[in-house]
């Protein structure tokens, strides 16, 4: 009964996990769409303070505030 109790709390944490760092893909998808981006100078400028943040706030440990940064980039980079 313990042994069923403990797989299933670690299958209920394993999404968590694997959700806990996705940080560095959405830099990295950031990355690869700037340089091609259509964007205007401030909508640049913006999505390159996100990235910073974003950058930051992960370093910091602060990753939900890390992905809030880094998903608005997106948003304004249109993926």
């Amino acid at each position: 009964m313990l042994r069923s109790a403990l797989l299933a709390l670690s299958l209920l944490a394993m999404p968590a996990a694997a959700l806990a760092h996705q940080c560095p893909s959405l830099m990295a998808e950031i990355d690869a769409a700037l340089p091609s981006a259509d964007l205007s100078e401030a909508d640049r400028a913006r999505v390159l303070s996100l990235r910073a943040d974003g950058e930051t706030q992960h370093e910091a440990g602060d990753h939900a505030a890390s992905e809030a940064s880094l998903t608005e980039a997106l948003e304004i980079l249109g993926l």
